[in-house]
């Protein structure tokens, strides 16, 4: 039997606050709204419960407040057989949270970070272990800059793997584009990158996420580009966090990267099936019936 690929997430932890509209506001606009729905999220949690369900054993870093919140997504991680050992409950600030309203197929989001501020490099220091057993780190830039660029400085002394997501988006020091063994940026924020003098360096590592258009991306220094798959869509909110979550598990599996984006694509496409950022996200045998549905209807 195979080894359970070990990922290590360091990231954010955020519940979701999400009302969805006919109508999406204008700037000092009001609209009713139709629902109102409390969901688990933050793009730290969101990818490593993508993870967890694809078949990774899920480390996580990450911090909450003590608030009923921080209680609730704690739990939740762990119903999700998540390792939240190194995951810190503080006082002085209030767990994360994104404000999202969803109208015709679309999003619009506003994160209040909170706790997720307070994920240091010491507490990164402090759960080393966690990081050294693992065959794949995950990041975001959801937790401060400095953490990302300790966390890539920890797992390049190991010779342990990184995929960073970089987003939201932000610019990227060189020591980040260096360091990461691959990023995973959406169409918009590789424009940003784009404009890096280290780009060109780095872009055989980048896997760009292109929604509808599919995925861009590189193997063996051939530039490629794989198609989305077409699905109801319900809630693009944590595609992409679906995407790198599997993708993360599939490369610590050893899989190939054409192969590993190949599962990533197709889970971020039954994602969006459903509402809320984790609602959609589906386990390894939802995928490979997909994927396997889609291939005998060709």
């Amino acid at each position: 039997m195979a080894k359970q690929p070990s990922v290590c997430v360091v990231g954010s932890i955020n519940m979701d606050l999400t009302v969805t509209t006919k109508k999406m506001p204008m700037q000092g606009e009001t609209v009713l709204g139709d629902n109102f729905f409390t969901y688990p999220g933050g793009k730290g949690a969101n990818q490593a419960v993508a993870a967890a369900r694809i078949g990774a054993n899920v480390n996580f870093i990450g911090a909450v407040g003590d608030d009923p919140f921080g209680k609730t997504l704690l739990k939740h991680l762990e119903n999700e057989s998540i390792n939240v050992d190194g995951v810190t409950t503080v006082s002085s600030a209030a767990t994360g949270i994104a404000n999202i309203i969803l109208s015709e197929n679309d999003n619009r989001i506003i994160v209040a970070s909170g706790a997720n501020l307070l994920v240091t490099p010491e507490l990164v220091e402090q759960n080393l272990n966690q990081i050294k057993k693992s065959d794949m780190v995950l990041l975001q830039l959801e937790v401060p800059m400095e953490t990302v660029l300790y966390t890539l400085e920890v797992a390049s002394r190991y010779n342990i793997p990184v995929i960073v997501n970089p987003a939201p988006y932000q610019p990227l020091p060189d020591a980040l584009l260096e360091r990461a063994s691959y990023l995973t940026p959406n169409e918009l924020e590789v424009e940003s990158m784009k404009k890096d003098p280290l780009f060109e360096k780095i872009q055989e590592k980048v896997i760009v996420t292109q929604g509808s258009q599919g995925v861009q991306f590189f193997e063996n220094s051939v530039k490629k580009h794989m198609p989305s798959y077409s699905v109801d869509v319900q809630d693009t909110t944590g595609a992409g966090d679906t995407f790198n979550g599997v993708l993360a598990t599939e490369l610590a599996r050893g899989s190939a990267v054409e192969k590993a984006i190949q599962l990533a694509n197709a889970a971020a496409a039954l994602s969006v099936t459903r509402i809320g950022a984790q609602g959609g996200m589906p386990l390894k045998d939802a995928v490979e019936k997909f994927l396997l549905e889609r291939k005998n209807s060709e």
